[in-house]
């Protein structure tokens, strides 16, 4: 007979044994886990659960970030399996995740995933801003990469991210933390959090600037996030949520291979004569979750989130006044109990977002060029709006078949709505699309022991256009008329399907002689994908055209492994750990009647990071880290490449045993590679070197300090 170990329950309602919970380590250090009592942080608590999907994930300690330079996405998403994030001269970021937006570039609006922030939404129908995503304010990230978002309401391929704010709990009473560095980068923030008996708060203020490494890249940020909770007793407790920033970047545009290999830090001719700017005048985001613990084995949570960010583009012949707002909630129903004698885990799910009315853009004339030329600056061109909602209703269920083997159940419903409307030069009849569609799942998961896990799943995905994209990106234009000849200028919409996608997905999670390991193999037939390609490249005389559509059938599929080694136990003398990320994509059209099985643009099919840490009981730390991306197609005639490139870097700094004050110098690029950071794709370009690339930073040298009273 079989002895079990005894059962935890979490307060979310997961069943761990303590087996399990003493085999969690240190994501850096490798140092084990020290269980002392059945309570759990919150951050181990959701390893814990993290550790429950049976599929893809990753869990991201921003303490260990902290340590270098965190500017963007891109410093925080490092090191990550199946993850691809790279910035582009200021805060956006491109995020691919199992080629989700693969073919856009890194602006305000990422699609291909589902974000929250605290576990209400931040993503809506426009797609995801980037400027309430400050990496300081947070404490850990959390990724469910494709279908495995399923839980969380996810739609999208490239599946979910979860961004979790420092609270009372977590926060030092005081912090204040100052990075400065090369090409006029200086970042500053000022924090407090308390617990005050059964109310806690967090706030924190930060603001950035740099000059950047291009001409032309200048950018800033300011804002503010916080949060207030209270636990009116052990059953119910609220927190309120409040972000609020500012953004501003000049936009240096795009360059080609042999302008990034001879003159990097030049700026794109046609937006340096037109002083392109993207400004973000003031985004907010406001929420408030509470939870009711209906007993010991069942509890609700509900969320309500009013999210406005408008936009001022200046980055073409026109200038755009943006306006997007959404109102979202959510409802969640856990329930931990027993299904015919077997363990059991239920999660009922309503989310859904709604973009309000005045949603829209104005146009106008920002210099008179072109097709412009009849007009002078600050001529309306056009108005048109665009209206999306989307709501899911997902039901899920972990059952244990047998000791450790855990099947995994759920089904989505998902209803998706796009409207789009021209209303000035002429008013034209809405463009509208509703759709019902639906997305099951079932898994596989068994523990072998505390240190090996393996698991599948089969799984469906739907992902909705952008509103906007059905109408910005149109290649149909209004008939010219001699009376109004702003007419010729004023796109009309397209109607475009949702993009769905099959992925049979298989790995394992552990832990051996050579280190912490994770693996995932995915394979996924999507229909319809969303691809936009640039159909007119913007020049002195004309606009930029991108175009987006419903392509012919695509394979997405890949490995993601990750492994941290502990290479050295010295005791008092340190240790030396090795961590290192790689992620394998094998994106293609399957039989294009134009593009055969051509690769998709966009991203590298070969990824790789690693960094060898040494660390010392007294607080010193150094590393040396690299990165090797293959080469990248630029279009979808695989006609011509970005080159492959390396690179080197290191950090040494000291971080205080007491955790009161951290000092760290941060080196990158140290052989001063110029390389190409993003791409974003073009059509066919015939075999010729186009402007599709944003230029990475040559070599840089970045400081910074914090100090905390706890």
């Amino acid at each position: 007979m079989r002895l079990r170990q005894p059962l935890l329950l979490l307060p979310f309602g997961v069943a761990l044994t303590f087996s399990h919970l003493a085999q969690a380590q240190e994501a850096l250090q490798l140092a084990p886990l020290q269980v002392t009592s059945s309570e759990l942080s919150e951050g181990e608590a959701a390893q814990a659960q993290l550790r429950q999907v049976p599929g893809g994930t990753n869990y991201i300690d921003m303490a260990s970030v902290e340590q270098g330079r965190v500017s963007s996405n891109e410093d925080v998403l490092k090191y990550q399996a199946g993850i691809y994030a790279k910035a582009a001269n200021n805060e956006g970021v491109k995020i691919s995740i199992r080629g989700s937006g693969i073919n856009r570039g890194p602006g305000s609006h990422a699609s291909g995933l589902y974000e929250t922030i605290d576990g209400l939404p931040l993503t809506g129908p426009g797609g995801t801003p980037y400027e309430l995503k400050d990496p300081l304010w947070l404490s850990r990230v959390e990724v469910l990469r494709g279908a495995n978002g399923f839980d969380r309401g996810a739609l999208a391929l490239g599946g979910a991210v979860n961004y979790v704010t420092h609270t009372g709990y977590d926060a030092p009473k005081l912090r204040v933390r100052y990075e400065a560095g090369s090409h006029g980068y200086a970042q500053r923030e000022i924090s407090s959090g308390q617990v005050l008996g059964d109310a806690d708060y967090y706030i924190s203020l930060t603001d950035s600037d740099y000059d950047g490494f291009q001409q032309q890249s200048a950018g800033s940020g300011k804002g503010v996030a916080a949060n207030f909770g209270y636990r009116f007793n052990p059953d119910l407790e609220t927190r309120f949520y409040f972000r609020y920033r500012e953004t501003a970047n000049d936009s240096p545009g795009k360059l080609t291979r042999e302008q990034i290999e001879h003159s990097p830090r030049r700026a794109n001719a046609v937006n340096l004569a037109r002083d392109s700017k993207r400004l973000q005048p003031g985004s907010t985001w406001i929420a408030n979750k509470t939870t009711l613990q209906l007993d010991d084995n069942s509890r609700v949570e509900a969320g309500l989130v009013y999210h406005d960010y408008p936009m001022d583009l200046r980055e073409g012949t026109n200038r755009l006044k943006v306006a997007y707002t959404d109102i979202s909630g959510t409802l969640n129903y856990i329930r931990q109990d027993t299904l015919l004698g077997r363990d059991s885990k239920t999660i009922v799910g309503l989310r859904t977002t709604q973009g309000l009315p005045n949603n829209g853009v104005s146009e106008y004339v920002r210099v008179p060029a072109g097709t412009t030329a009849n007009f002078t600056p600050g001529t309306k061109t056009r108005d048109y709006s665009y209206l999306g909602s989307d709501t899911v209703l997902h039901v899920s269920n972990d059952l244990e078949l047998l000791p450790d083997l855990w099947l995994t159940t759920g089904l989505a419903a998902i209803y998706t709505r796009r409207e789009t409307e021209v209303t000035y030069p002429d008013t034209r009849a809405p463009l509208s699309t509703h759709d019902w569609d639906y997305a099951p799942r079932v898994g596989l998961r068994y523990d072998f022991n505390p240190q090996l896990q393996v698991y599948g799943n089969l799984s469906r995905s739907v992902e909705p256009p952008h509103a906007w994209s059905m109408i910005w990106g149109s290649n149909k234009f209004f008939a010219k008329d001699s009376g109004r000849p702003e007419a010729g200028l004023t796109r009309e919409g397209v109607e475009l399907q949702n993009q769905t996608a099959t992925t049979l997905e298989l790995g394992g999670r552990g832990e051996a002689w050579f280190g912490q390991w994770d693996l995932a193999l995915y394979h996924s037939l999507v229909r319809h994908e969303l691809l936009s390609v640039e159909t007119q490249a913007a020049t002195l005389n004309s606009s930029q055209v991108v175009a987006e559509s419903n392509a012919s059938p695509t394979i997405h599929q890949g490995l993601e492994l990750s492994l941290t080694s502990p290479l050295w136990d010295g005791g008092n003398a340190g240790r030396l750990a090795l961590r290192q990320a790689y992620t394998f994509s094998n994106f293609h059209y399957r039989d294009d009647p134009r593009f055969g099985d051509n690769t998709l643009p966009g991203i590298p099919k070969h990824y790789y990071q690693a960094q060898l840490r040494y660390s010392h009981p007294s607080g010193f730390f150094s590393s040396l880290n690299g990165e090797y991306s293959s080469r990248v197609a630029v279009d979808y005639a695989n006609s011509y490449y970005a080159s492959a490139y390396g690179l080197l870097g290191a950090t040494v700094g000291y971080d205080a045993p007491k955790q009161d004050w951290q000092a760290w110098v941060d080196l990158r690029n140290l052989t001063n590679q110029r390389y190409a950071n993003t791409v974003t794709p073009g059509y066919d370009d015939q075999g010729r070197d186009m402007a599709r690339s944003t230029p990475g930073d040559g070599m840089g040298v970045y400081a910074g300090v914090s100090w905390s009273l706890r």
